[in-house]
Parts: structure tokens; C-alpha cells; sequence
């Protein structure tokens, strides 16, 4: 049976509501080193807003002169991305992957039944890989050492000087 998306995503969510300010969302994400926010009415997904998107609300300001109080005082509604594409937990792995790697997100939100559950990230697939490239490696490894012959093995100089005990210790 395939991998499914309910195996990697992070379950324990943080959003904000539409009416939470861009210096809130900014703490929040710092507070907890990540890069995605849902934005979230009653339980519902309304909108999705990254670091990416504060960052050029923020540059932006600078360039009106608005300075530090632009990110006090506009709410999460003015520049959240709503309309977002979620998954569901029972989505493949893959098929997510592929998704995300073709639209160049950096994550899907995972609902079911209308309700956020979790969310999957890119980091969460640059996990997968890892692990997968350890499991490959340690078959590689498994593989090589049961196929080795004693006759094949090489020993350092000084152990093949003892191997047949000629050499005086």
C-alpha cells in the first residue's frame, strides 16, 4: 500500500483568524520556526500567508515610508492567498510531492471533512528523502558485506604481516 500524506504531515497546526495582525503572524511563525500560517475562521481554512508574504508586505512599506507600524496595523485578510489547494490525508506522498514540486509550493494544507488536520511541508518531504536514502544506503551496505568473500577482503599491512603468523611480535 502506498505511503499516504496522514504519515509525514504535522498535526498540531498553529493558525491565526483573518483579523490577526501581520506583526502577530510574524511572532507566531519566529516563536515557532515555521514558514506557513493557516488562516482560519470557526475551523475553516480561509487562507494561507508565508514568511515570503510578510516580507514583501513589509518591503513594500518601507518603500511608502510606513515603516515599523504597517505590519501592526493590517490584519492577515488584506494579503492572505485564499482559494488555497489542500490535500487530503489519504492523498499519496507522491502524488503530494509531485504537486508541490510542479507549482513550486512549499505546502499543503490537509483537510478532511472541511476541517484542518495538519499540514505538509516541504521540509516534511526533504525528510522522506533522507530516510530513504539511509534505507538505501544501509541496503547497499547489507548487500556488499554478504556478498564480500573472505579471500576478497583487504587487510591493512601490518595485519596481513599476522595473519599467517610469520612475523615475530
Amino acid at each position: 500500500m502506498p505511503a499516504v500524506v496522514s504519515e509525514i504531515m504535522s498535526r498540531n497546526v498553529i493558525g491565526l483568524p483573518p483579523s490577526a495582525s501581520l506583526a502577530e503572524a510574524r511572532t507566531l511563525m519566529q516563536r515557532h520556526h515555521i514558514r506557513h500560517l493557516p488562516v482560519l475562521e470557526q475551523d475553516k481554512l480561509v487562507g494561507l500567508i508565508s514568511q515570503r508574504d510578510i516580507l514583501a508586505a513589509q518591503e513594500s512599506s518601507l518603500e511608502k515610508g510606513t515603516n515599523g507600524a504597517f505590519l501592526q496595523n493590517h490584519t492577515l485578510a488584506e494579503i492572505m492567498i485564499s482559494g488555497v489547494t489542500t490535500v487530503s490525508s489519504r492523498a499519496g506522498i507522491r502524488e503530494a510531492a509531485l504537486y508541490l514540486q510542479k507549482h513550486k509550493y512549499g505546502c499543503l494544507p490537509v483537510v478532511d471533512k472541511g476541517k484542518l488536520v495538519g499540514i505538509v511541508t516541504d521540509s516534511d518531504f526533504v525528510a522522506v528523502a533522507i530516510h530513504l536514502l539511509e534505507v538505501l544506503d544501509n541496503q547497499l551496505v547489507d548487500e556488499s558485506t554478504d556478498d564480500l568473500d573472505q579471500d576478497e577482503l583487504e587487510l591493512a599491512p601490518d595485519a596481513r604481516d599476522y595473519q599467517d603468523g610469520s612475523r615475530d611480535r
